[in-house]
């Protein structure tokens, strides 16, 4: 994410001793360096793997089947994630295309583009992709002029999307991407949407509008009380021939929807989610050299996957016995990326499409993992888990849906003993807690950048504040917060001491909490009186709602009791 802009489908440049900038001439030097891409990645001879990349699922609902896009998406999703992506065919067309909604409706619309070098790397010192500069501003019209002219230029076709068959256009791009001669430019990550809002447009007045579908009662980023580009507002992808999207999954391992307006194919590859360490391990052992990466193992492989800059050949992974599936998709489609799918994929000419990301219930594990990958990288997210976990959390345990099973309860009592068992060790150390207003939104952890939401602690004179999954052996500040300067400096370091802050909110938290558990566990929660004996600690008892934080502490006794 770059300021509020979500990086989806990041391009990349390249990064190549002795080269500059421009479109490149084949010399002796570019002819070793093709020479020596192609053997890497085994991209002589006809290509035949490009043949025997199976097809991902192909749904087609009916108008009422798909009145509740998220409704369906859960019927299919079982067998759909097995694949790591899948297509559904649209029941609507739109009666506005996308071109007037971004000519005639958004009179004025123009978008950054981006340079994109055709060429794989090598990864190593001298030769790896970094991140691209903007190359300007186009209108929808002068970028269409642009694709078409590049289309006709490498293909000698008119550029319409049935002017040439997928397979050819697939091994073309992989060949131009061996050589490494050219350059395209890329439309990507555009504030906007091609869906029209005019009245009488049957696809833009539904729930399968991708300005409307993140905000559906089934997705958890409903809850959010901001928006988040290209997360829960999408975002625009305006392509031409070979313009690449790099292998990456979604942040925070969301699921990700994406609309074919107009144009060209898509061609998308993807790998099933529970494949995700096997994908990173093929990228350690077969891309990646050692020293382009910020550390070693498949953790450094996945750090460096994460900066979405990387594309390699799915050949490799076709041989390294990881599944890999294609979608080729085309106007009026949608295709579906599921929590840690790896994919990617490029254009087969002009096109439009547009994306947005949204949760289901079987979400929440996957992202209570991303968040432990994030924190433990020390990587700031851009939503807060705790937050939507906590607030979907109440919101299920006051529905009448309570008896049926949800991932989300699971989550909620996993992540609620954590915490307790936190409180508790900060309690026995004598810290003061305190409450914090409900208005008080999330804050970021100083040191591992998780979110905060339910409970932080800060020091009591430098105010720098961190979440509570730490391990505290003291109440010191210096002890949690490493010192900015060295140890030898006259800088002092702080002497403040911590203090936690819990939502005056929490006892709907802790409500649900001791809801799910009850069902979870058929037997419930003790019913003694527990007193805790900290600073700001009351008396109480289950059922009873104690004033401040005191509830939560007496409840974090009663579940050490509980499981002791």
């Amino acid at each position: 994410m770059e300021s509020s802009k979500k990086r989806k489908e990041m391009c990349c440049s390249s990064s190549s001793s002795g080269r500059k900038r421009g479109r490149p001439r084949k010399t002796d030097s570019t002819t070793s360096l093709a020479n020596r891409i192609e053997k890497k990645y085994k991209l002589s001879g006809e290509l035949e793997w490009v043949d025997q990349i199976p097809e991902c699922p192909v749904f087609h609902p009916s108008i009422e089947e798909f009145q509740d896009p998220l409704a369906y998406i859960q019927t299919i999703a079982h067998e759909a994630s097995k694949y790591g992506i899948c297509k559904i065919v649209s029941p609507w067309k739109a009666s506005v295309p996308a071109s007037d909604v971004l000519t005639k409706e958004q009179p004025g619309f123009e978008f950054d583009v981006y340079l994109q070098h055709l060429r794989l790397h090598e990864w190593n010192e001298n030769d790896q992709a970094t991140f691209l500069m903007v190359k300007g501003k186009r209108t929808y019209k002068s970028f269409e002029k642009v694709a078409n002219k590049e289309f006709a230029k490498r293909l000698g076709k008119q550029p319409t999307a049935a002017s040439l068959p997928p397979a050819y256009v697939e091994k073309e791009y992989w060949r131009a991407m061996g050589r490494g001669i050219g350059q395209v430019e890329y439309g990507a990550n555009v504030d906007g949407s091609a869906f029209s809002s005019h009245l009488n447009d049957q696809l833009g007045q539904t729930n399968a509008n991708l300005k409307t579908l993140p905000l559906l009662p089934q997705s958890a980023l409903r809850l959010l009380d901001y928006q988040i580009a290209g997360v829960t507002v999408p975002m625009l992808y305006i392509g031409m021939l070979f313009s690449t999207f790099a292998w990456h999954v979604e942040d925070h391992f969301l699921y990700s929807i994406n609309y074919h307006h107009s144009g060209a194919p898509k061609v998308w590859y993807g790998v099933p989610g529970n494949e995700a360490s096997e994908f990173d391990k093929v990228a350690l052992e077969h891309v990646y050299t050692p020293r382009v990466l910020p550390r070693g193992g498949v953790d450094g492989a996945a750090a460096k996957l994460s900066e979405k800059t990387t594309m390699f050949p799915p050949n490799l992974l076709l041989e390294n016995h990881v599944p890999v599936y294609k979608a080729v998709q085309t106007s009026g489609e949608y295709v579906i990326t599921f929590p840690r799918s790896y994919h990617g994929g490029f254009n087969a000419g002009f096109n439009i499409c547009e994306a947005v990301n949204f949760t289901l219930d079987d979400w929440f594990p996957l992202g209570a993992s991303a968040g432990h990958e994030y924190a433990k990288n020390c990587k700031l997210g851009n939503i807060p888990y705790e937050e939507l976990l906590s607030k979907e959390a109440v919101n299920l345990s006051k529905s009448a849906v309570l008896a049926s099973q949800s991932p989300v309860k699971t989550c909620l009592i996993h992540h609620c003993r954590s915490l307790f068992k936190h409180h508790l060790q900060l309690n026995r150390l004598g810290a003061e807690f305190f409450d914090s207003p409900k208005s008080q939104g999330t804050i970021v952890c100083e040191v591992c950048k998780r979110d905060c939401y339910l409970s932080f602690v800060e020091c009591d004179k430098c105010f720098r504040v961190s979440c509570l999954f730490h391990e505290f052996k003291s109440l010191n500040c210096c002890h949690l917060h490493k010192p900015k300067v060295e140890v030898n400096s006259t800088e002092q370091q702080c002497e403040g001491k911590l203090v936690v802050f819990v939502r005056e909110d929490i006892n709907d938290v802790a409500d649900a909490y001791e809801k799910f558990q009850q069902e979870h566990c058929s037997v419930p929660l003790n019913k003694q009186k527990t007193q805790a004996t900290g600073e700001g600690t009351t008396t109480t008892e289950t059922g009873e709602k104690g004033e401040g934080p005191s509830s939560l502490i007496a409840l974090s006794f009663r579940q050490e009791e509980t499981q002791g």
